[in-house]
């Protein structure tokens, strides 16, 4: 079972929706006996990163997400991705998760649209087995201004947008984050969720 965690700030329609279509058993929770007992989790995420972390702050789960993101799979989407992350810059400064070495602040080009929003391909930098079954090219769907900050070995994929964007990272063990929504990705999309729960199996 996949835990999906509710704290106000994600946008738990469309994530569940494609876990329902694919058959794959989750539960939306605010409980911390529900994510112990769960076999991998999932964070998204939508709105301002400080907002959201305080949202998250209020429910209690920060410890728990931390504990087990040392021991079972748990994927960021989106703004859940950049709260990986020890800090982000959106509006002030506001500590993250720290589950992933680096900063979050505003895609720095003034070349491109800013919110990124629509279908950018994926360059991929280091195997994954989120990847897996998963052949070029790989067009995935993101609406974010923000972008993450961080060391190369972190990342699996990335965006080219007026600049290297971090589409897909990883701590090198079980913590992911996709700066995309694999749930509007289509069928690769799709395939990504799969691999995430065979990763929990």
């Amino acid at each position: 079972m996949i835990a999906v965690i509710d704290y106000g700030a994600g946008n738990l329609f469309s994530v569940c929706n494609a876990l329902q279509y694919l058959n794959i058993p989750h539960e939306v929770t605010k409980e911390t006996a529900v994510i112990d007992r769960a076999d991998a989790v999932i964070l998204p995420g939508v709105g301002a990163f400080p907002a959201a972390m305080e949202s998250l702050r209020a429910t209690g789960l920060i410890g728990a997400i931390r504990e087990n993101a040392k021991k079972k799979p748990l994927l960021g989407i989106c703004l859940g991705m950049q709260m990986l992350f020890d800090r982000s810059d959106e509006n002030g400064l506001c500590d993250g998760l720290g589950l992933i070495p680096g900063e979050v602040s505003r895609i720095p080009s003034k070349r491109v649209i800013i919110p990124h929003m629509g279908w950018n391909e994926l360059v991929i930098t280091q195997e994954s087995p989120l990847l897996k079954n998963i052949e070029n090219p790989v067009y995935t769907y993101f609406v974010h201004s923000y972008q993450a900050f961080c060391d190369d070995r972190y990342i699996i994929a990335y965006a080219d947008y007026d600049g290297k964007v971090p589409a897909l990272v990883t701590d090198g063990q079980y913590v992911f984050g996709s700066q995309y929504h694999p749930e509007k990705s289509g069928e690769k999309g799709l395939q990504m969720l799969r691999n995430f729960e065979e990763m929990a199996r």
